[in-house]
């Protein structure tokens, strides 16, 4: 029995070196490439300012008193505060009364031109009364000017 294990042991130990050497060899000759990567992520956002210069934002819109029939207008300055050209969009909500939307209407002079990044576009916003509104003494809505990118 003595005889047969040492007989074992040597093509054991052989073998064990084989692998040992194959695995040394294949970390010798082991090759990579680093390869440096980076990226923008694309960003959208607006502001809206009362001025040319963009220091003094909007937070509220007093139309004041309106008539029936009457068109009212507010010179505003949009900015693209995103990091890609865009275009704007704008949107009412929140109508109180509720009815006074079918009264009031809300427009712009926005063309649709994309607007750079930083760039600033002065706009108009028309309030159009109805002639025949009724039922509504005051109002209020929320003006949403956004961005799509």
């Amino acid at each position: 029995m003595a005889v047969a294990s040492k007989l074992m042991v040597k093509p054991m130990l052989i073998l064990l070196s084989v692998a040992t050497l194959a695995i040394a060899v294949y970390g010798l000759i082991q090759f990579t490439v680093r390869i440096p990567s980076r990226g923008v992520v694309k960003t959208v956002g607006v502001s809206v300012f009362w001025d040319g210069n963009c220091t003094n934002e909007v937070d509220f819109i007093d139309w004041g008193f309106v008539e029936p029939g009457s068109v009212n207008n507010v010179s505003v300055y949009v900015r693209n505060d995103g990091n890609v050209a865009s275009t704007l969009f704008l949107t009412t909500e929140n109508w109180s009364p509720a009815n006074a939307s079918g009264y009031i209407r809300l427009s712009w002079n926005y063309s649709g031109q994309p607007l750079d990044p930083s760039e600033v576009a002065q706009v108009k916003l028309t309030l159009t009364v109805s002639p025949t509104i009724e039922g509504v003494e005051s109002f209020s809505f929320d003006i949403t000017i956004g961005i799509n990118g």
